[in-house]
């Protein structure tokens, strides 16, 4: 008799549930039903209520430090970066049509106006190792200059022949010019960069501001004579080994452990509603969602015969339950 009125009952269940998640009003109104009583108890639930901040960092840890970066992961994303690098889009719109020129001209102008450009400019004036690189790139220079005059001569003209003869007769000077070279390049580079140091900030504002207008009507696509296909191919190899390395490091935990030590502080005792309102989330965008993705998942659900199933596994312990059976005998 319990057998009988157990898989009557549970097929009566499945049935209604089935219905509920199938008919479009009972599941709007379902949906609108448990997100008004999601947020009803959210917002008697503070975020330190449901989770604590050493249980986020495990998960955070897990995710971000643990979990492998091998195999598809730098391979698809290698995909979307070539895919989107050749999307055709790039060579239709130009770069005006992508960013409005006052928008764009308002972010340089900020950027400068912060002092961000200011100091990385006094940070390579003062830097010795910059003149040094100034000086090194002049020198080679002149020494490629001078490593080509003694070539051999495969052009026998009259002029070929004086350069070279000129080039042979100042040979013996050359490490005295080399030197001078060296010493007038120091002196002008760092001449060029103590000028820079005070007013570098708006020398790249200008600089922005002209590539801006030399390239704003050009194709997005101009880019790719920066960056090319094989160029992205690197970078993202390139990155993914970088990330692999900089997790694993003490100081990466450390400012993980920390973003969410500030996350908890700020917002552990505010309720979960709050918290979502600070992120943009209310009402409207649950219901939105819910509304969004629900249909269209159940009705595929159903028409692969994989709902009715998934139903029944929730329900059918509780009808095979000792729990059940005494409910009966009380009845």
């Amino acid at each position: 008799m319990s057998d009988d009125l157990a898989e009557r009952l549970l097929a009566a269940q499945i049935s209604f549930t089935m219905h509920e998640l199938l008919d479009p009003q009972s599941y709007g109104k379902f949906v609108v039903d448990e997100v008004d009583a999601f947020l009803d108890d959210a917002a008697r639930l503070g975020l330190d209520d449901v989770v604590t901040r050493d249980l986020i960092k495990v998960t955070a840890h897990k995710y971000t430090v643990g979990l492998p970066v091998e195999g598809s992961i730098p391979e698809l994303v290698g995909e979307i970066a070539a895919r989107l690098h050749q999307h055709r889009l790039n060579d239709e719109l130009a770069m005006s049509e992508v960013l409005d020129s006052r928008h764009v001209d308002a972010l340089f102008t900020a950027v400068s106006e912060t002092g961000i450009a200011r100091r990385i400019v006094a940070e390579i004036a003062t830097s010795p190792a910059v003149v040094d690189a100034c000086v090194d790139a002049v020198s080679h220079a002149f020494d490629a200059a001078v490593a080509e005059g003694r070539a051999p001569a495969d052009n026998r003209g009259l002029r070929t022949s004086a350069l070279r003869g000129i080039t042979r007769l100042s040979m013996p000077v050359v490490p005295a010019v080399s030197a001078a070279l060296a010493l007038v390049t120091r002196k002008g580079a760092g001449y060029v960069l103590a000028a820079a140091k005070e007013d570098g900030d708006a020398v790249l504002l200008d600089a922005a501001r002209d590539l801006w207008r030399l390239r704003s009507a050009d194709s997005v696509g101009w880019f790719r004579e920066l960056v090319t296909g094989e160029d992205i191919e690197d970078l993202v190899v390139v990155i993914f080994e970088f990330w692999k390395s900089f997790r694993d490091t003490d100081y990466f935990r450390a400012l993980l452990d920390e973003g969410i030590d500030h996350v908890f502080d700020k917002y552990g005792g505010v309720s979960l509603v709050e918290l979502l309102a600070d992120l943009g989330i209310g009402r409207a965008d649950l219901i939105e969602e819910g509304l969004r993705f629900g249909p269209a998942v159940m009705t595929r659900l159903d028409e692969r015969g994989m709902l009715e199933p998934i139903i029944r596994r929730w329900l059918e312990p509780f009808y095979r339950s000792e729990e059940f059976r005494e409910a009966l005998d009380i009845a």
